[in-house]
């Protein structure tokens, strides 16, 4: 049989083989070697810069081209809230009594039809600025990043404006996207193929110094892989082994922005799949504490395989997103009492994205991980600022709760981020009777309260 080769395919093939080879050596040499190393030419700094300039230049085309077209629909965003002094059930409650009574006000009765118009008025300031709900979706820009526009009003301002965002498209997902799914396979199959190796590898001073290289080196290339862009602030907070590190959770990428810049175990439940490899492998190298779904709901059984750990110096910090659940760059809600209960030494992280690159939120009942991800890599970038507190132990006399409050604020007051008291579990589920009885006992203390002041006069 005689066999027939076409010169234009065997072209084909050579080109093909050429640009891969490429490709792969221009990653290799400005991006892989580099980050092994941890070196970085600046030119991602450079990129976020310019990107910062054509959104200012994009951002002014569309307030220019709305006030020419006279539109009534527009209506630049604004995140600026009017504050209310905060003021207690009782002081609120007097008020109303006041504007609509004008009896004795020395001898308040017991109770008054008024008082429900305190109830009635805060649950309509509920629902109209509801503190839990609007967390959980993705934070409003006050301009126009190329990625989502600012009004969805406007589909059309310009002619520019269409051929700008048409070729950053071309660019996201033409040039960035396929660089980063493969400097992604590529840091993950490393640090699953080398932390499987190291695994093989007695305990001792070697192995650690080998897995904590090893674990570096491929989160840094993972960063590279999503354009992160990392400004670490008071490293010489940075935790220490037999601690415990604690941050506020906006993304699953947390993880590879702490531990890009140092090495800790991680905390979490046994996955399957594709994870659940890379769990098995990492573990192998370092003491990660990963649990099954049944021993999750054991509290003290986790408690005390994370006092075990904490108790050994010479294992790495533990860090635990004390939330339980992504928020959205905006606040840091109520932080489990779980890992303050066990009396080790906590080293608070404040973490800070900044959305006009890309939106890091996950939220977890709208997209699934491999849309997540997809997001993550078809964005400009991922910028964002990691402060380093000084430690903070428990108090005496302190119990778990406050303690957690207490680094709650700590992390809060530092990003720049809202404190709030709700737990972050509400995004899945009603909210606890304790939390209703609270205004309750508040109104009856007063009423008791109230009484006992009558009797005395």
């Amino acid at each position: 049989m005689e066999l027939f080769f076409n010169p234009f395919d065997n072209l084909l093939c050579i080109l093909l083989g050429i640009s891969f080879t490429v490709w792969f050596t221009l990653l290799l040499v400005f991006i892989i070697v580099p980050a092994i190393f941890g070196v970085s030419f600046g030119i991602r700094r450079l990129y976020m810069k310019t990107l910062l300039k054509i959104f200012e230049w994009a951002t002014l085309r569309i307030e220019r081209g709305a006030k020419e077209m006279n539109h009534p629909l527009y209506k630049p965003y604004s995140n600026a809230i009017i504050a209310k002094e905060d003021t207690s059930l009782e002081e609120e409650i007097k008020e109303i009594r006041q504007s609509g009574s004008n009896k004795d006000l020395a001898s308040p009765p017991e109770f008054e039809m008024s008082d429900i118009f305190y109830f009635a008025r805060r649950g309509v300031e509920s629902i109209m600025d509801d503190e839990v709900t609007k967390r959980f979706s993705a934070e409003e820009l006050e301009s126009w990043n190329l990625l989502t526009r600012s009004n969805n009003n406007f589909h059309y301002i310009s002619l520019r404006l269409t051929v700008l965002w048409g070729l950053g498209v071309l660019i996201r997902y033409g040039l960035l996207l396929p660089l980063r799914v493969t400097l992604a396979f590529t840091g993950v199959g490393l640090l699953v193929f080398l932390t499987s190796v190291i695994g093989l590898l007695p305990n001792g001073r070697l192995k650690n110094v080998l897995s904590e290289k090893v674990h570096l080196m491929c989160y840094r290339i993972c960063v590279r892989a999503l354009t992160a862009i990392i400004t670490y602030h008071d490293s010489e907070n940075k935790p220490k082994n037999g601690g415990i590190c604690v941050a506020n959770h906006t993304s699953p990428i947390d993880v590879i922005i702490l531990a890009s810049d140092g090495c800790y175990a991680m905390v979490g439940q046994i996955h399957g799949g594709l994870m659940g490899v890379i769990q098995r492998s990492m573990v192998k190298a370092c003491p990660h504490i990963w649990f099954e779904r049944s021993e999750v709901k054991d509290r003290h059984l986790v408690a005390k395989r994370l006092s075990d750990h904490a108790d050994d110096k010479s294992k790495l910090p533990i860090l635990i997103f004390p939330e339980g659940t992504c928020i959205n760059n905006t606040s840091v809600m109520m932080f489990k009492k779980g890992s303050f209960e066990i009396g080790a030494t906590v080293y608070p992280v404040a973490i800070k994205y900044d959305p006009r690159f890309g939106d890091a939120f996950w939220n977890s009942s709208k997209f699934g991980m491999v849309n997540y991800l997809l997001r993550m890599m078809s964005s400009w970038a991922i910028v964002c600022s990691v402060w380093y507190l000084p430690p903070m132990s428990r108090e005496e006399g302190e119990d778990a709760v406050h303690f957690a409050n207490r680094v709650k604020a700590a992390i809060a007051r530092q990003g720049g981020l809202v404190d709030l008291l709700w737990d972050g579990g509400l995004k899945r589920a009603k909210v606890k009777d304790t939390f209703k009885e609270e205004q309750q006992k508040l109104y009856s203390k007063m009423l008791v309260g109230t009484q006992e002041d009558r009797s005395r006069s």
